[in-house]
């Protein structure tokens, strides 16, 4: 009898959803090269793109059915340059190389806080509620040091006054990333679904202003999802006292 060849499984990887997390690679190292060269707010311009195409492989790979193990780490170690070690060079060389270990610590406190955020996240995939995450998103505490720089750069800003603000934003990302409050993944959102005439009007506007000033709407919308943190978790922890109370 002639033997029954077994086929083996293709090796490989699906290249859509990998093409936008190498170009939110890309835009990270993008942004680090840029603050090395003095162009501070392309390299703030160049952290939001890295958020936009990270968004966006992710819903790829759901759409096509193309997610992978692969996939997940790429896009971690992707995060870990865009989001972790590009905010914090990029406030480095901006601000904070002129005060010593300080300005050190606080971008490091920034990196650290990326690279624990990532890998307990990584390994809450199974068992964590989709509807929150545990931890500020480091594409938001990115957004909120983007940001700032580029409201800064925008109005001229004296960065020897502003530099002790970016510390302390600085800071408080890093330790909002490891942190245990509890965050909306708005993951419950349904974008297929029917919604009111008004939530269509609010989406538009709400896009022209982003539109009309993109560095400060950008700034302060990251900046309340990253107060909302702290608040929901203390709401949620005051009805679920209340509750055995009563």
């Amino acid at each position: 009898m002639t033997p029954v060849k077994r086929s083996t499984p293709r090796r490989g990887i699906y290249l859509l959803p990998n093409l936008f997390t190498t170009g939110a690679l890309f835009a990270g190292f993008y942004a680090i090269t840029s603050a090395m060269g003095g162009r501070f707010e392309t390299a703030a311009i160049a952290i939001f793109v890295a958020m936009i195409l990270d968004g966006l492989d992710g819903r790829v790979a759901r759409l096509t059915n193309t997610q992978s193990e692969f996939g997940a780490q790429y896009d971690s170690l992707s995060d870990m340059v865009s989001f972790g070690a590009a905010p914090a060079l990029v406030m480095y060389l901006w601000s904070f190389s002129s005060l010593g270990n300080l300005g050190l610590f606080a971008a490091f406190v920034h990196m650290a806080g990326g690279a624990l955020r990532l890998a307990r996240f990584n390994t809450q995939l199974t068992s964590a509620d989709k509807r929150y995450f545990q931890g500020l998103p480091s594409p938001a505490a990115a957004a909120i040091l983007a940001g700032f720089i580029w409201i800064s750069l925008e109005h001229n800003y004296p960065v020897e006054i502003f530099k002790y603000i970016g510390i302390g934003l600085t800071i408080s990302t890093g330790l909002l990333m490891v942190s245990n409050f509890r965050y909306s993944s708005f993951k419950e959102i349904d974008l297929r679904g029917k919604v009111p005439f008004f939530v269509t009007i609010a989406v538009m506007l709400a896009i022209a202003f982003i539109m009309a000033q993109p560095q400060t709407m950008l700034f302060l919308l990251f900046l309340g999802y990253a107060v909302s943190g702290p608040v929901v978790t203390l709401v949620m922890r005051k009805r679920r006292f209340h509750g055995r109370k009563s």
